[in-house]
């Protein structure tokens, strides 16, 4: 990477600075930027063809795609859960064999994604959990499965401070929002500054992302 990324998982194209998530199928990599690609799952997965699957493996072998991502599971939207289930787990088997980490859209399916991650086995592939709004508890089990946590606008300030800042990572995603205002509201809660939250966020990407 040329340029630190601080924002690990955002859906603005033109964003900098940050792992930019797209749809394999709308991948068009711009110069300057760095991607994750993945299904994400409130698409018709089950429409998906093992055409759909082989373009994500080219796009997982392109220099600028540092993630696979956004996948993950959801209980109140999208297909049905054992289909979330299946497509999370190829993408972790394909996060494994390249080499990368996953990002992962997790909504009320923390057990749902715990019990993908111990079936597959796949111990060694760094699991981030995108928007992380879940309570204290359902983060220290995510965090003892070794899951990465990243913050967003809104988050639940206990599960932040239970949050090793070598696991905390920070996030736009579709928001509004800056990344320097998701920095600030995170220092505010942890006592620090913002540039330091922003530092500690872009360290843990460069090491997740550094192939």
């Amino acid at each position: 990477m040329n340029t630190p990324i601080v924002d690990i998982h955002t859906h603005r194209l033109d964003a900098t600075a940050a792992l930019i998530a797209v749809d394999p199928r709308q991948f068009e990599p711009q110069p300057g930027r760095y991607y994750s690609v993945g299904f994400h799952p409130w698409l018709e997965l089950d429409s998906l063809t093992e055409d759909d699957f082989s373009l994500l493996e080219q796009c997982a072998s392109h220099p600028q795609v540092l993630a696979i991502g956004e996948t993950g599971m959801d209980r109140l939207r999208g297909a049905a859960l054992d289909v979330q289930a299946s497509v999370f787990a190829r993408h972790l088997q394909l996060a494994h064999d390249v080499g990368m980490p996953v990002v992962a859209h997790c909504v009320r399916a923390s057990q749902d994604i715990l019990d993908v991650l111990r079936s597959m086995g796949l111990t060694n592939v760094p699991v981030i959990i995108h928007g992380m709004r879940s309570n204290q508890h359902v983060a220290r089990a995510l965090l003892e499965a070794g899951c990465h946590l990243s913050y967003g606008a809104r988050f639940n300030a206990e599960a932040l401070m239970s949050t090793p800042l070598e696991r905390l990572l920070i996030e736009t995603d579709d928001a509004s929002t800056t990344i320097d205002d998701v920095a600030g509201h995170v220092a505010q809660v942890t006592g620090t500054t913002a540039e330091h939250i922003k530092e500690i966020a872009a360290g843990n990407a460069q090491r997740l992302l550094t192939k």
